[in-house]
């Protein structure tokens, strides 16, 4: 893998523990990745003989090869958090990349579904825009859960996606959400079953926790045979993007 140089152009706090970085890249001055790749950092860790790498799924779309944006959400004494919570605008930063077997695939006609818990809405977002930006007439559908108000972002930029690009759609469900919430309440695997009557013309796209993951496969196998791409994900340290 490439080692780069990059300057954080950009802090946003999306929630109570995730934030938004968006760096800018320096030496090489461009990053040529696939959509759903990652990132991984070698940070120091007092105590430990070597450094430990965490790994970072790209949250943007390639078609910007001279920034990355990365989303990532805070875990108590976990190196790769505390270290992308210390950065402040302006600090140069090392990683290696991009890796990952996570992509798009050419899937001919097949619509999309993508289907994220928390911040594994990372590298579904870098997909989504790309195949938005390209054109793509294809139906594609994003089905996200969160746990409560407090845990939603990116909703207004959805919305706003699905005004202007009328084959987009996108269903938040909260797992917990508190009075006045009038969305979705549920876990993502009851969209699935409840929403997605075939899967004889979809491709799919699952990044999330390993429950998740295991309940929509086992969805979808129900109705039939698709293709079926997955990343294990956890709003903990990533060993892996």
């Amino acid at each position: 893998m490439q080692t780069f140089v990059a300057e954080v152009d950009r802090i946003t706090n999306l929630t109570h523990d995730v934030r938004e970085i968006e760096l800018r890249l320096l030496e090489p001055t461009a990053i040529d990745f696939q959509p759903g790749q990652f990132i991984s950092f070698d940070i120091a860790v007092e105590g430990k003989p070597r450094p430990v790498t965490r790994a970072y799924s790209i949250a943007s779309p390639p078609s910007r090869p001279d920034r990355i944006t990365l989303v990532f959400n805070r875990v108590d004494h976990g190196p790769g958090s505390t270290y992308l919570f210390s950065l402040k605008g302006g600090d140069r930063v090392h990683f290696k990349g991009p890796a990952g077997t996570f992509r798009l695939k050419d899937d001919g006609t097949r619509d999309l579904l993508f289907v994220a818990t928390g911040t594994g809405i990372a590298p579904l977002r870098a997909m989504i825009w790309t195949k938005l930006e390209q054109g793509s007439p294809r139906a594609i559908t994003l089905f996200w859960g969160l746990r409560s108000q407090r845990d939603l972002y990116y909703q207004q930029e959805l919305a706003d996606l699905s005004k202007t690009y009328s084959h987009f759609r996108f269903v938040t469900t909260l797992s917990k959400p508190e009075p006045g919430w009038t969305g979705s309440v549920g876990r993502v695997t009851g969209l699935v079953t409840e929403q997605i009557q075939s899967v004889a013309n979809l491709a799919v796209y699952l990044c999330g926790n390993g429950g998740m993951i295991k309940e929509v496969t086992a969805a979808l196998n129900a109705k039939g045979l698709c293709p079926i791409y997955r990343e294990k994900w956890y709003d903990g340290e990533p060993d892996a993007g």
